[in-house]
């Protein structure tokens, strides 16, 4: 097996993903902005037989995604898959949204996962192969109340994703939307929006699920 670039590895689904792949053979490139997390994750993966490699990044920059990604196809030349996993919401009615916020939102969840595939795409395209799954949500397929901004971010990685679809269609390259409901994760740990986390699937669940289901179609649907 070849190795795996999965973003925001250092918690939730993506440190489920990095666990799950790895069992299966993968080796791991956990990307993140904390480096301490990814490195807990990182021992789990080792002390199971795995293997995996911490990467910092903020993949809302441009430049440090660029230099991240070139140093890892300059090192590696198995590279197999990206996971676009990252993600950060706050929510709450429109007029309340903070600028900070709604960058964050859009910054993280729209570039990062443009930033990340527009990187790597040479690399997959010079090897005629290789795996984009972007984790985008239930948010990308319906508005919902208080989620506005959230919302939009989602809707434009599922415009990404469908347009790629179609601008790699004769290249071996695979691109799979992941449309999932609410987890049972940190994501809502500093929002009151969901009152009763414990109702959502476990990441490991949705982990398990989502390998379950890749073989190179173009959308996997977990609702919760």
């Amino acid at each position: 097996m070849g190795k795996i670039i999965i973003t925001g590895a250092g918690s939730g689904l993506g440190a489920e993903l990095a666990k799950k792949y790895s069992k299966h053979g993968y080796s791991i490139l956990l990307v993140g902005r904390t480096l301490a997390k990814l490195d807990e994750i990182a021992n789990e993966i080792l002390e199971s037989g795995g293997e995996a490699e911490c990467i910092e990044c903020d993949v809302s920059d441009a430049l440090e995604v660029e230099s991240v990604i070139g140093l890892l196809t300059w090192n590696y030349s198995d590279i197999d898959m990206i996971i676009n996993n990252v993600g950060i919401g706050y929510f709450g009615m429109l007029e309340s949204m903070r600028n900070s916020d709604i960058s964050s939102m859009i910054d993280t969840n729209v570039k990062g996962t443009i930033y990340m595939t527009r990187a790597i795409l040479p690399y997959f395209k010079h090897n005629n192969k290789g795996k984009i799954i972007n984790i985008i949500s239930t948010a990308g397929l319906r508005g919902k109340a208080n989620e506005s901004v959230y919302v939009a971010s989602k809707y434009a990685i599922r415009g990404f994703t469908e347009s790629l679809q179609k601008e790699l269609e004769n290249d071996l390259i695979t691109v799979t939307a992941v449309y999932l409901g609410g987890m049972n994760t940190p994501f809502w740990g500093h929002s009151n929006h969901v009152s009763d986390v414990t109702r959502f699937k476990s990441p490991k669940d949705v982990a398990e699920m989502i390998y379950q289901q890749d073989d190179g179609r173009e959308a996997i649907y977990i609702d919760r």
